[in-house]
């Protein structure tokens, strides 16, 4: 997932993203500030910093860590489920002050090491096969993890569908009988004020 949005200072933005357990995410980020006077965003914002909080499924922090105007941070999933990425500046100025736009750039990897080419590169080729097929390999286990996680939620929502439908069911036999038990009962009723009218 690799994205930017626009933000204001002190402003949180979030997004929300949806992790097998047992998961490695790697983000990583840069802020840009808007200058007024050449129109444009600068490529860096030095002395600014961002808040960097990762909430599980079940409202738990995982993450909270202030870091610079660009950086990587990295947590490893224990329950599967939408975890909540959130970041916001930490900008120290007067809140009257503190209108200026920022533009967020983020990177988010699930499940994958990133290796380092330089170090690929000073190993032997052999060296570097092994290195590769060690992250094929790491890759291989998060694909399988993956699909384990999309079958047990295809399970799940499986389960819930029979469930309503069964609910359903029930709802319209109980209809069916309040129907014919009303009918009835109409039918007896009607009978009844002819019988004593004497129009029967």
């Amino acid at each position: 997932l690799a994205l930017y949005f626009h933000s204001g200072e002190r402003e949180e933005k979030c997004i929300i993203e949806d992790i097998p357990s047992d998961t490695l995410v790697i983000g990583s980020y840069k802020v840009q500030r808007w200058d007024i006077h050449k129109q444009d965003f600068l490529e860096s914002a030095p002395g600014l910093g961002m808040f960097v909080t990762v909430t599980t499924p079940s409202a738990e922090v995982l993450l909270s860590k202030l870091y610079g105007p660009q950086g990587t941070f990295s947590f490893t999933s224990y329950l599967s489920g939408e975890h909540v990425i959130c970041l916001q500046s930490n900008s120290t100025r007067f809140v009257a002050f503190a209108g200026s736009k920022l533009r967020i750039h983020l990177d988010i990897r699930v499940g994958e090491h990133f290796f380092d080419e330089s170090v690929v590169q000073a190993k032997d080729n052999v060296n570097e096969v092994t290195f590769r097929l060690e992250h094929l390999i790491e890759q291989i286990h998060h694909i399988s993890k993956e699909q384990n996680y999309e079958r047990e939620r295809e399970e799940k929502f499986r389960k819930t569908s029979e469930e309503t439908n069964t609910n359903i069911l029930w709802w319209a036999i109980v209809q069916t009988i309040i129907l014919i038990f009303i009918g009835t009962w109409q039918i007896k009723s009607l009978r009844d004020f002819f019988i004593s009218k004497k129009l029967v």
